[in-house]
């Protein structure tokens, strides 16, 4: 990989500073308190964790050391042992959260369920009894593979609590992919449902189970299985359970497993573009440090709080700002089994509205949907709980940063757009709401702790609004420990990219970023999603943005395709407003939009209407199987979070 710099940048100017309204009642109430909060961890980052660590968690034993720093491998908090279901939930029942709601859910269908603090204890603790009776213990994995239900986190949580380590599987995944994972952790379980609903049609998840099984996992003994949509279910003799049988007859006692602080928590597989999918491993003590610090400063948290993230528990959103995160907080979160569709394109909404959610995060590809929709629906219901805006996955368009703030957020809700990855267990730049002013885009400075840089190549930072590839220079609590069973393909995919400076090893994110004159950092995407025209660098985040700043685009995505005489041209595939329709002419109004926003090296070669664009089912847009179709080559690759294939065979047949 070439240095990325960048020639043209997006000139995004206007600043949302905090309102004092906000920032009397923030954890972190003034820029200046970041600072010194940000200095003061970069000076001495064990002894700034460690405090956190003895305020914010519940010990069992103490830690000896804070951090074993042997590059790549890190270990924090040596010696110490706590357990992570009891931080969620046993040291909330000594205190007035006790009844509490703890987890609230809203299924498809209409149906819900609260559960306080105390009965999501007890259901957990019997779900853990069911996992031991059923020959798991401690060190064991176990398969999760369901819908967004509340049986999900507690599956989680009851893991977590007898010292199994799980490996959440996202419920849209196919048998092949659900088996590929199961093999390569060697779950001795599964847990998962009948089924789920999703857009007014019930979707069999068991019958994956089955198939994926028959294609031989041998290392599974038993299956665990919760009755959601009442669907017709085969259930193999001695091998198949229903959770409501086993639950009926269980203690609803179960004492937390002491674990090392090192011991393994969870595995979460991550797809690449070529080869099996890497597990991540991430621990126990620095994962529930990490993700109970950053849920709480960045967003905020206060006991008042309904807060929803409308992640999927099978992503590491979900694992992190759904359940571990804001239960180790003790605060009130939402889960949602459906998603917006025609039939309630503002189910969203209604959601908010009914429960008073008070802080709503969410991915931008949702937010252009939103926008697509339009703001009738929005507008129709009552929003004004709302006091606390995020975003995440991908870099937000200015144009839908705007709109958000404006629409959902009413002009008075801060915006924390988050970046971070699956290994990094929890946010790494983002705002924190009482204390950053934000700007459109940018997500703005380092989480105190994080010590993060733009360079080159070589190790070297590079200039103000010069591109570059985005680096972690210390280690951190919650950093993934390894990718389980390969810490070779840990090594070469995450610390070998960069030189080491110094004999300092770098942590590559595989993000290319320029950071500005203020310090705010922009991410640019994957440093493959950069394009060289004619020797210059142009991040594909700049050309979409501007595109999407004009009226009729609603989204797009923009890659390279090899040029005999540029290197790589520019091509943009555009998802069009209601009431656009694609033509010659429009395409040459966006050339030319694009051109006045950026410059002419960033004029599209070519422009692709499209009604929608091929997506992971977590809402990414799949740019390596676009550059394949710029370019005329054969899909080839991990093609297994592809939501909806029917996306690529348009897109096929209009090339």
């Amino acid at each position: 990989m070439s240095q990325p710099t960048i020639e043209s940048i997006l000139k995004e100017k206007r600043l949302f500073p905090p309102s004092a309204e906000f920032s009397q009642t923030a954890h972190i109430k003034h820029l200046d308190e970041y600072q010194k909060l940000y200095e003061r961890a970069a000076a001495d980052p064990e002894q700034f964790w460690a405090e956190l660590a003895e305020s914010e968690l519940h010990w069992f034993k103490k830690w000896d050391r804070v951090l074993d720093w042997q590059p790549p491998n890190a270990q924090w908090f040596l010696g110490g042992q706590l357990n992570i279901s009891y931080n969620c939930l046993d040291r909330h029942l000594t205190t007035w959260r006790k009844n509490k709601a703890a987890l609230i859910w809203e299924g498809e269908p209409g149906d819900s369920r609260t559960l306080t603090y105390a009965q999501l204890h007890r259901e957990v603790c019997q779900m853990a009894n069911v996992i031991k009776q059923l020959g798991v213990k401690k060190g064991d994995r176990v398969g999760i593979y369901m819908p967004m239900i509340p049986e999900a986190a507690i599956a989680m949580l009851a893991c977590a609590r007898i010292g199994a380590p799980h490996t959440v599987v996202f419920g849209g995944f196919s048998a092949e992919a659900l088996r590929d994972r199961l093999v390569d952790a060697e779950a001795k379980l599964v847990i998962t449902a009948d089924g789920g609903f999703r857009k007014d049609a019930a979707i069999p998840l068991k019958i994956q189970v089955d198939k994926a099984l028959e294609h031989g996992v041998s290392s599974v003994d038993n299956v665990l299985v919760v009755q959601r949509t009442g669907e017709k279910t085969h259930m193999e003799p001695g091998r198949d359970h229903w959770w409501h049988d086993l639950q009926a007859g269980v203690s609803g006692h179960c004492d937390a497993e002491v674990m090392d602080s090192e011991d393994m928590l969870f595995i979460l597989y991550t797809s690449g573009t070529t080869g099996k999918p890497k597990g991540v491993v991430h621990t126990t003590g620095g994962y529930n440090l990490y993700t109970h610090v950053t849920n709480k400063w960045a967003f905020d948290l206060q006991d008042t709080d309904v807060y929803w993230c409308t992640a999927d528990v099978g992503w590491i959103t979900g694992h992190s700002y759904i359940v571990y995160g804001p239960l180790s907080n003790g605060a009130t979160t939402v889960m949602y089994e459906g998603a917006p569709r025609s039939s309630n394109p503002g189910c969203f909404w209604d959601v908010v509205e009914k429960y008073g959610v008070t802080i709503f995060y969410t991915a931008p590809t949702a937010i252009r949907a939103f926008i697509k929709m339009g703001e009738h629906h929005p507008n129709a219901r009552d929003l004004s709980s709302l006091r606390l805006l995020g975003t995440v996955g991908e870099p937000i368009n200015p144009e839908a940063w705007i709109w958000y703030h404006r629409v959902i957020g009413g002009e008075r809700c801060p915006i924390v757009d988050t970046w971070w990855q699956t290994e990094t267990g929890g946010f790494m730049i983002t705002p924190l709401p009482g204390a950053t002013p934000t700007k459109p885009g940018s997500a703005t400075m380092p989480f105190p702790g994080i010590l993060a840089d733009v360079v080159d190549l070589d190790g070297n930072s590079v200039g103000e609004n010069q591109g570059g590839y985005l680096v972690v220079k210390h280690p951190w609590p919650g950093m993934m420990r390894t990718v389980y069973g390969d810490p070779d393909r840990f090594r070469r995919t995450y610390w070998e990219h960069i030189a080491p400076k110094d004999g300092q090893y770098l942590y590559f994110a595989g993000d290319g970023a320029r950071r500005d004159e203020t310090g705010y950092y922009w991410v640019m995407g994957r440093v493959d999603d950069v394009i060289s025209v004619s020797g210059h660098r142009l991040g594909t985040m700049e050309i979409e943005s501007a595109l999407v700043s004009h009226p009729s685009v609603a989204e797009a995505a923009v890659v390279g395709k090899p040029d005999e005489l540029r290197g790589e041209a520019v091509v943009a595939f555009v998802s069009l407003e209601d009431g656009y329709q694609g033509s010659e002419d429009l395409e040459n109004q966006l050339k030319e939009h694009v051109v006045s926003e950026i410059g002419a090296l960033a004029r599209p070669a070519e422009i692709r209407f499209t009604d929608d664009l091929p997506k992971t089912r977590s809402g990414k847009i799949m740019r390596r199987l676009l550059r394949s179709l710029a370019s005329g080559e054969e899909i080839s690759g991990d093609t297994s979070t592809l939501q909806d294939r029917s996306v690529l065979d348009k897109l096929r047949e209009g090339a």
